[in-house]
């Protein structure tokens, strides 16, 4: 049985999306035939637990496109376990292994990915602000050799505090874990600092680089005590998120987070958009570039699903009660 509440899929917010369709000459279509394609991934960590679904999602999204690991398809995985200093190392790797592409989901991986190579195509899925990180020119004509999907961050960060004030309208001070050293999160602070002096919050920043810095900003919110917390997209939090989220609720701290297997593990709330959307989306760029496509010529996209889910067994283990107008725009809510 589902652990999320039948019935309660509420709402798909859609985005404004440009679509290309490119139509593959026969003889492109005959060249695919009986050739194994190899590919690199540049990731974060292995596909485990609540993190599963978006590999899922990805491989999901080859499929459909007629591509099959282990007979058509080889992927060179390449993981940083979460030390960003890693990557510039691994993206070499998959350089010499002369990959026909690189997939590389979010910003600090796509950086090291581009500085490796200007001329394998690199396809994105989690990246921040493309344009303003130098990855690409534009979003309608990325003009090198990187395209896929961005998140938009900056918006989205600015939209979390929202809704956490919403949930906890008392809040009068907020922590937000961030990494100042990935490129998409100084613009992100910048729109939540904005959004806080709006909404009438004093933010404290909790700067987090690397696992070891969790501990210093975990006995600074011990000491000081701010009212919520907020948790930044990064490998740093994603590959820790079972501690952070543990550390939130043995301090009784609500907090909202930008990716749902952060709920799924226990944690209050997530706002963003589908992440295991946006991975079966970046297959289709796959197949488009393995098709002869070129990357400066594929427009990048932006997400069409968005979702706010909400942990109601963890508000009340918070002894926090979720205003029913915020409950009634969650896509899900979990019993």
């Amino acid at each position: 049985m589902s652990r999320y509440t039948a019935g309660m899929d509420r709402r798909t917010f859609l985005g404004t999306v440009g679509v290309v369709v490119f139509a593959a000459p026969l003889a492109v279509e005959a060249q695919q035939a009986g050739k194994v394609h190899r590919i690199g991934y540049l990731g974060t960590s292995p596909p485990s637990g609540t993190a599963a679904p978006l590999w899922d999602a990805f491989l999901q999204g080859l499929r459909d496109h007629g591509y099959v690991e282990g007979q058509n398809l080889v992927i060179e995985r390449r993981w940083s376990e979460g030390k960003a200093e890693r990557f510039p190392d691994l993206a070499a790797e998959l350089v010499r292994l002369n990959v026909e592409l690189i997939v590389a989901p979010s910003t600090p991986n796509a950086l090291a990915a581009k500085q490796a190579t200007s001329t394998i195509p690199i396809v994105t899925v989690l990246v921040g602000d493309p344009v303003a990180t130098g990855l690409i020119s534009s979003l309608a004509r990325p003009g090198g050799n990187v395209t896929g999907l961005t998140t938009q961050a900056t918006d989205w960060a600015a939209k979390r505090l929202q809704l956490l004030k919403e949930a906890v309208p008392s809040a009068t001070r907020v922590g937000i874990l961030w990494n100042p050293t990935n490129p998409a999160h100084p613009p992100a602070f910048k729109q939540v600092e904005r959004a806080a002096a709006t909404l009438q919050v004093q933010i404290q920043s909790l700067e987090v680089r690397t696992a070891g810095d969790l501990d210093v900003a975990f006995s600074t919110v011990t000491r000081d005590r701010p009212a919520a917390l907020m948790v930044s997209d990064d490998q740093v939090t994603f590959v820790n998120r079972r501690r952070i989220v543990d550390f939130a609720m043995g301090a009784r701290l609500p907090a909202i987070y930008w990716a749902r297997s952060y709920v799924d593990e226990g944690g209050l709330m997530a706002y963003s958009a589908n992440l295991g959307d946006l991975f079966r989306r970046s297959a289709a760029y796959v197949d488009k570039i393995l098709r002869g496509a070129k990357p400066a010529e594929l427009p990048v996209e932006q997400p069409t699903k968005f979702e706010l889910i909400i942990n109601l067994k963890t508000a009340k283990a918070l002894g926090l009660t979720i205003p029913p107008s915020l409950l009634a725009r969650a896509d899900q809510v979990i019993e």
